[in-house]
């Protein structure tokens, strides 16, 4: 089951029929999210295998799963403000058990996304999944 933020999404997917205003919806979603501090974009906090520069800093609290993210490409950065609905508040062992593929694949994301980016989001979903399991 995924997060009511993440229906939230998935509601105004299917209401915009045009993929043009779903990838405009997407690049909408990641400028409303606040900037990853500076600091912040450290080696460590990098995610490689992504064409374009990403961070992901987690912090867990009461038991949940929490992160902030970036990166220098405006779709990526939505797809991170979609990935943030998804996980974000999670008990940190419910995160791992997440089928994203499956969830995003509501999106129509699974269709639609160049190689390298669906590889990057692959990438970004497999970092949360070891923070999450590190943070256990």
């Amino acid at each position: 089951m995924a997060q009511a933020a993440f229906e939230d999404v998935v509601e105004d997917f299917e209401f915009l029929e045009d993929w043009e205003d779903r990838y405009r919806h997407v690049i909408e979603l990641g400028k409303a999210m606040a900037p990853l501090p500076d600091a912040l974009k450290v080696p460590a906090t990098k995610v490689d295998g992504c064409a374009s520069q990403v961070w992901l800093h987690p912090a867990v609290s009461g038991g949940a799963y929490h992160f902030q993210g970036d990166s220098d490409a405006m779709i990526v950065r939505g797809l991170i403000a979609v990935l943030h609905r998804l996980y974000d508040g999670l008990p940190l062992a419910e995160v791992g058990k997440v089928d994203a593929r499956a969830e995003l694949g509501r999106l129509g994301l699974n269709d639609h996304l160049s190689a390298q980016r669906s590889n990057g989001l692959s990438a970004m979903i497999e970092r949360i999944r070891i923070q999450a399991a590190e943070a256990v």
